[in-house]
This record gives C-alpha cells, structure tokens and sequence, in this order.
C-alpha cells in the first residue's frame, strides 16, 4: 500500500468519523464497509474464535455509533476504534472461557455415563484443543495477537505489521518468541 493510499483512508476516516459525530448514518455505514475487514481482523486476533467474531464486531460497531461523542480527537479516531475492538474482543474472550468451562464439565458428565471408547477419543481430543488454546490465551497479548493472527487466520507477516502498526522485524521477532513460549508451556502437557 502506498502513502498516497494510506493518505486517502486517513482522509476518509476522519470526514467520516466527523458525520457520524452528526450522527449521518450513510457515512457510519461507509466507515463500516471500509473498515470492516480491520476490526474483523482485530477481533479474531484478539479472541481466536473464528464463530464469535461476527457477533464481536457487530457489538464494536453499535459502540461506535453509541460512543462517538467520546471520541475526543478524530485523527486519533483508528486508535481508538482499534482499542474498542479489541476490548470487546476481550470481554468476549472471558465469556467463551466461562462457556468452555460449563461445557468441559458437560462433556464429562456424559462420558461418565456413556464410557464408549468414541466418546473418550472426542474428549481427548477436545481436552487437547483446550489446552492448546489455553496455552495460547495465556501468551502476553503482545505476542498473542501477532501469533493468532498468522496461525489462526493466515495473515502474512505484512498484514500483521500493518494491522498492529509496527515494523515486519518486530513481527516476526514477536512470533518467534511466542512459538518458543507455547512450546515451553505445553512441554509435558501434551504427551
């Protein structure tokens, strides 16, 4: 992408934030087609659940139209959608940890009762995918995001920089180190 390019979203996204501040919903809804993959992207990065994000983004974008108002400098309008995003992302997050719980006990429960060997093998596999996303869930956000991002949703490393605002280095530098930090919290875990 080019400056010119980036220039032109800028400029976009500044005189439509200011409409929406006077409450002009055609250019709410032209911010929202616009930006609409990037709060995506900030969501699953953030919350890692491909079946939640639409609902997630949804939510951000009804707190826009609610909270506008707060919004006190517009040029700094991308930081602060990116920081709504990923609060809802957040708060969603905790919700699915809540639900899995409840559910990992439901599932036990009627393995407890029906002990099929299918049933065991679908238990251990989705203890495994738990301990696995948990493990992710538990990396710092500074290399959790970068590492959901290009493993969960198959983002190149530019887009990763672009998204996050930082240098490919500093991506990649981050992935590293989050691989090394999975790799040490599942040693033992997983065998």
């Amino acid at each position: 992408m080019t400056m010119m390019a980036r220039a032109g979203e800028w400029e976009f996204g500044i005189s439509a934030i200011e409409a929406v501040r006077q409450g002009d919903r055609s250019a709410f809804d032209d911010l929202v087609r616009r930006e609409g993959s990037w709060v995506r992207g900030v969501v699953f990065a953030v919350l890692g659940n491909r079946d939640r994000v639409d609902d997630v983004v949804q939510q951000v974008w009804a707190t826009l139209w609610r909270r506008i108002g707060e919004l006190r400098e517009t040029k700094l309008w991308r930081t602060w959608l990116y920081r709504l995003a990923r609060n809802a992302a957040i708060d969603a997050g905790r919700e699915l940890t809540r639900e899995a719980k409840h559910g990992r006990q439901a599932v036990s429960a009627v393995v407890r009762e029906k002990g099929s060997p299918a049933a065991d093998q679908n238990v251990a596999r989705t203890e495994t995918n738990q301990v696995v996303l948990a493990a992710i869930a538990a990396l710092p956000g500074l290399y959790r995001e970068p590492f959901v991002l290009r493993h969960l949703n198959g983002w190149n490393y530019q887009q990763i920089a672009d998204v996050l605002d930082m240098p490919v280095d500093s991506v990649e530098t981050r992935l590293v180190r989050a691989r090394r930090m999975l790799r040490d919290a599942l040693r033992g875990q997983l065998e």
